[in-house]
């Protein structure tokens, strides 16, 4: 059917870990699957690993590491494990909060994962994610083509993105729409003949300028802002969030704009959060989703 690119949530091997966070699958289906999609033809096969769950420790990621290291994915998504009990349905609730990894404990699980997948001749492609050097997430950052969005990192650019299935999330570069959530409710809402969409955002002028400075330092660990379409009210004060990552040497910030140097871009993610608006002014009462170390 034209697909030529997948991935699987394989998450951690451990069968602890996995009891705790509801993902059962052994090393061996997971090996069947990438050797079956090698063989359909699949160029380019990818490995989500997370660090920081439940019942983890180093010797647990030692060996998820060691089982990734057999299959040797094209391309691997190393996120940081989002902690949301309060969501309805996310399945966390098999484990205790002093179950997880905190702090320097889990800083020391990335920079195993970091330095495991360096050894094995990935490259870290922005934030969370690393790639072989022939696939073409790669070649799409030497070429200045990366791009992202929901889906993590993309090796091109559009500004469509059609989300299909419960909860996901579409993306018309000018608006996000989210499916509703259960089975029933979406199959009635498509053999009705109608989207089965239940919220969304339009994006303003604002977001549009903010998404731009997000992605550019997510996908090239630099923005600039050298006309004033470039340039949003709180652009300055945004630059003073970065004050203490500046001192530390950690984001080096000119007249112009700013980049984030290679012994900084573990902290991509908080450079980026000093940019997002939304976030600061509703000032969330709960933990947010999406958070660093």
């Amino acid at each position: 059917m034209g697909f030529r690119r997948n991935s699987f949530g394989v998450q951690d091997y451990d069968p602890r870990v996995q009891k705790a966070i509801n993902r059962i699958q052994s090393f061996e289906k997971v090996r069947e699957v990438t050797e079956w999609s090698r063989e359909i033809g699949y160029e380019s096969v990818g490995h989500d690993i997370v660090f920081g769950l439940p019942l983890q420790t180093q010797d647990s990621v030692r060996n998820t590491l060691e089982k990734t290291r057999q299959l040797l994915p094209d391309r691997i998504a190393f996120y940081s494990y989002a902690h949301v009990p309060w969501i309805k349905g996310t399945g966390q609730h098999g484990f205790d909060e002093n179950d997880l990894p905190k702090g320097d404990e889990k800083r020391a699980l990335y920079e195993m994962g970091k330095e495991a997948f360096c050894d094995l001749g990935y490259v870290e492609i922005g934030m969370d994610h690393f790639a072989l050097k022939t696939d073409s997430l790669y070649k799409a950052m030497v070429e200045n083509t990366l791009h992202r969005n929901f889906m993590g990192y993309a090796s091109n650019k559009t500004q469509l993105m059609v989300g299909l299935g419960m909860s996901s999330i579409g993306d018309s570069w000018y608006s996000f729409a989210q499916n509703v959530k259960t089975v029933a409710e979406y199959r009635k809402r498509v053999d009705a003949g109608e989207f089965p969409i239940f919220r969304g955002h339009l994006l303003s002028d604002e977001d549009l300028i903010i998404r731009k400075h997000i992605l550019n330092m997510m996908c090239h660990s630099k923005t600039s802002w050298s006309d004033e379409d470039e340039r949003f009210p709180e652009l300055e004060e945004s630059l003073s969030r970065l004050d203490e990552l500046e001192r530390d040497g950690l984001v080096e910030i000119g007249e112009s704009g700013l980049t984030v140097p290679e012994h900084g871009r573990p902290f991509l993610r908080n450079v980026c959060m000093a940019f997002d608006l939304r976030l600061i002014r509703n000032k969330p009462e709960t933990p947010i989703f999406s958070s660093t170390i």
